[in-house]
């Protein structure tokens, strides 16, 4: 068996050596600007050494986010779900890879027969018939040398495969975690919100008595108790309708976590979180900093390894094998060198009519490829609009946040003055309840501005990529 393994050795180095048919992989050249159009007024920033880190979300400063941020990873089931994928697509690879190997395996087998007894005039005892024993023991390996690379190709499809299955684990665990942030904000927005209405309800409750006293003074008209009554349980109401979306926020956010929403329960808090300062860096970090475009881009890798698989079925196969043993009957004996067998074979297999279905094949690949090459140009196009959309309305957004303070400021003192004045009997009540009503709108405005400036600030970190890069996929030299 040692001279057959030694054939097969000298044939493995030779053979592993054989070209590979296809086309080899380079990534296709994608037109990046400089600088992004929206880039003047934000941080330039090496993403290697200013970006976000995978604890992106410790910049928002607040202890909620940073305590369930790192159960995402771990717990929640969309997470799980491509995590067990990506698994498997590593296990693919080891399936491709082991085709490159020559399988063995050992064979034995033990005998025993009786041979016939003679006649009928014989007695059993007389000839009770013979007792013989055999067997064998055999060696046997058997290999398909990859002579144009299909194999190879096809570790570089799976490989590909397997990389584009890790990014989009990466790009599930970052979409969750920005959800999660963003409904730990929606929910921090509601509570600053009730807190909000519950001051205008004290507010609203101190003009009630005020009007109430004057119209049982006789110096109010009914119709004022009455529209003064109104603004406040409008108020309380719109108070006990938040208590609604609050459970909601908090049960999305029990389920982002993996647990059951009857689990969780967050205390209320109304505190808004802090904006982080993002480095935008520059365009180009796009292509290593998002999963999204990273799983395009694998993709295109695998299709382009397709091509070679389907070229190599042009080419013929061989297959070699080969058993080394011994076999002997009686057995006794089985291992001497007398009893030894041998045999090496070689098959070679070509196609020569097919109706076309190899090419076709090849035309297949190279179509999957060409919409690979397509789908990628569109993911980074699409990444640098969402960078630019998030980099714009973030300007935007900051601008009329200093126009919707001052408003704010204007509107809770216009409430003031007309309250006053009103009590100096210099304006009807319906001026009060104008400016009331624009006060608290106002506010609120201003608190949506608020939540619109945290949850663009959280898009455009997961459109920079989150802490992510895709240095942190595995080697791409696989089955070369």
């Amino acid at each position: 068996m040692s001279h057959t393994l030694k054939v097969l050795s000298v044939a493995l180095a030779v053979m592993l050596g054989g070209c590979m048919v296809g086309p080899d992989y380079q990534r296709p050249q994608v037109k990046m600007p400089a600088s992004f159009k929206e880039l003047p007024g934000w941080t330039v920033a090496a993403p290697a050494a200013e970006a976000p880190k995978g604890d992106w979300w410790t910049g928002f400063h607040d202890p909620l986010i940073d305590r369930l941020e790192p159960m995402v990873s771990v717990s929640n089931q969309t997470v799980r779900l491509n995590y067990a994928n990506y698994q498997q697509a590593l296990a693919e690879v080891q399936v491709a890879r082991s085709a490159l190997f020559p399988t063995l395996g050992v064979t034995g087998s033990a005998t025993r027969q009786r041979s016939g007894r003679g006649n009928a005039a014989t007695t059993a005892s007389a000839n009770p018939g013979s007792i013989e024993n055999s067997g064998s023991l055999e060696g046997s390996a058997s290999w398909a040398p990859d002579l144009w690379g299909r194999v190879r190709r096809s570790i570089e499809e799976n490989t590909a495969a397997a990389q584009a299955s890790q990014a989009t684990l990466a790009n599930a665990t970052l979409s969750e975690q920005t959800a999660l942030a963003t409904a730990i904000i929606e929910l921090r927005i509601t509570d600053a919100n009730a807190d909000l209405l519950s001051k205008t309800v004290d507010t609203y409750k101190e003009a009630a008595r005020v009007v109430g006293n004057q119209g049982a003074a006789g110096t109010a008209a009914p119709s004022d108790v009455i529209t003064a009554r109104t603004l406040l349980e409008n108020a309380q109401s719109n108070l006990i309708a938040l208590g609604v979306a609050r459970a909601q926020f908090v049960h999305a956010i029990a389920v982002l976590v993996g647990m059951n929403p009857e689990d969780l329960d967050i205390p209320h808090d109304g505190t808004l979180p802090a904006t982080p300062v993002i480095p935008a860096g520059v365009p180009s970090t796009l292509l290593q900093r998002r999963p999204d475009v990273a799983i395009a881009e694998r993709q295109m890798a695998a299709q382009n390894a397709a091509i070679g698989v389907a070229i190599a079925a042009y080419y013929p196969s061989i297959s070699l094998s080969a058993a080394d043993g011994f076999s002997q009957s009686p057995l006794a004996g089985l291992l001497h060198v007398a009893n030894h067998v041998w045999s090496l074979g070689a098959d070679v297999d070509e196609t020569l009519l097919d109706g076309g279905a190899r090419h076709g094949q090849v035309a297949a690949a190279r179509a999957g490829y060409e919409a690979s090459v397509a789908n990628y140009r569109g993911s980074v196009l699409t990444a640098l609009q969402n960078v630019e959309d998030d980099l714009s309305g973030l300007r935007i957004l900051g601008q009329q946040a200093q126009v919707q303070s001052a408003a704010v400021s204007d509107a809770a003192q216009g409430a003031e003055v007309a309250l006053n004045e009103y009590r100096a009997g210099t304006v009807d009540y319906a001026t009060v309840a104008a400016a009331q009503a624009t006060s608290l709108g106002t506010a609120q405005d201003a608190l949506s501005l608020r939540q619109q400036q945290l949850v663009d600030t959280v898009t455009l970190i997961g459109d920079l990529g989150g802490g992510w890069s895709d240095d942190e996929l595995t080697p791409r030299t696989a089955g070369r």
